[in-house]
């Protein structure tokens, strides 16, 4: 246990510095183009603030502009945007705040529900349409996955083989985006089933409103499981094929046991560790959304906000985003670790790691 425990240790310093170093070369490569958008952020509020304040009405212009130089220059240097972006409080506003989730606020008129700009409350807003869409999505395409994976995997050769590898191959060959813009045309332009815009039109507050939004999100929740499934089940039969020649199920077969037990309590319980694997980690990546996905079907994710950040410049937005979906991914990966190395017995867990 006390090797568990330090092996938790390292792997728990390890998430900290991917996200530290993950942070730092984000930084890094946005330096002057930071530092040019922060300044102007800090330059438009502070002018916004003087122009609105009534006590400051009576200042002439030339007052006016040397008091709003003076707030800047000063909240510049609290910002410590006057210092590389290597310097303590640079790496200090930049780095070691954004770890703590202390994200800052956007630079442009991005406002949550709540009419806040906080970069944490757009995210938090934006983030539970992401994990619905593209969790349920995951949790859809792996169910059936897993069962055709198994049920092909157990017909190695047989033309169900052969069609799930040829479907496989088609449903790998095209982007997301570009079968979205096929499912609109098709499912809302000419059959009119679905509409073609997925941000759902009532207020929060409507009771129908989770109707609507299941509504809306129907095509492309389709799309998703449409263009995943393939590589879904080819994984799963993989894994089945693999342990359906190990010695063990030769047993299980030469003592009678029916050959449907045996592939779906025997093999595709043995093959379950990196089934499970896949699954936590195809979720953990979907947390960050799919920049071109959500941007076709105009849901309101994370991945639409990236869009529009980018379109925007908004830098500040861009590095929460890109911090947040990282430690999802991270944390997902650090659970895993421990599970591995806690529950599978045929793994050995020491101070190094998991052998």
């Amino acid at each position: 246990m006390k090797a568990f425990y330090a092996f938790a240790l390292k792997r728990s310093l390890y998430l900290v510095v991917v996200l530290f170093v993950t942070l730092l070369v984000t930084v890094s490569l946005l330096g002057p183009v930071v530092d040019k958008v922060l300044t102007g952020s800090v330059v438009d509020r502070v002018t916004e603030e003087v122009n609105k304040n009534p006590k400051l009405s009576t200042l002439s212009a030339a007052e006016r502009d040397a008091l709003i130089k003076t707030l800047v220059g000063e909240q510049v240097h609290n910002l410590g945007l006057d210092e590389p972006w290597f310097s303590p409080k640079r790496l200090y506003n930049t780095v070691v705040k954004v770890m703590v989730l202390d994200l800052g606020r956007t630079n442009n008129n991005y406002q949550s529900s709540s009419g806040t700009s906080d970069i944490h409350d757009l995210i938090m807003e934006r983030l539970p349409r992401t994990i619905l869409l593209f969790g349920t999505a995951t949790a859809i395409t792996s169910a059936i996955g897993i069962y055709l994976g198994a049920f092909v995997g157990g017909r190695e050769g047989s033309i169900w083989d052969k069609l799930n590898s040829a479907y496989a191959v088609f449903s790998n060959s095209f982007p997301h985006w570009w079968v979205g813009i096929l499912m609109i045309f098709f499912f809302a332009f000419s059959l009119r089933i679905f509409p073609a815009q997925s941000l759902p039109q009532m207020l929060p507050s409507d009771p129908y409103y989770a109707v609507d939004l299941l509504y809306h999100m129907a095509l492309p929740l389709l799309t998703l499981v449409i263009v995943g499934l393939g590589s879904w089940t080819y994984g799963v039969r993989y894994f089945v094929v693999l342990v359906l020649g190990e010695d063990f199920i030769r047993a299980k077969r030469a003592a009678g046991i029916p050959e449907r037990r045996v592939l779906y309590s025997h093999a595709l319980k043995n093959a379950a560790p990196p089934i499970f694997t896949s699954v936590a980690l195809t979720m953990a990546g979907s947390f960050g959304g799919a920049v071109l996905t959500e941007t076709v079907f105009n849901w309101p994710g994370m991945g639409m906000l990236y869009y529009e950040s980018i379109g925007n410049l908004d830098i500040p937005v861009l590095i929460g985003l890109t911090y947040v979906s990282t430690l999802i991914f991270v944390i997902t990966v650090f659970i895993i670790d421990l599970a591995y190395g806690y529950f599978d017995p045929r793994l050995k867990v020491t101070g190094d790691g998991v052998s």
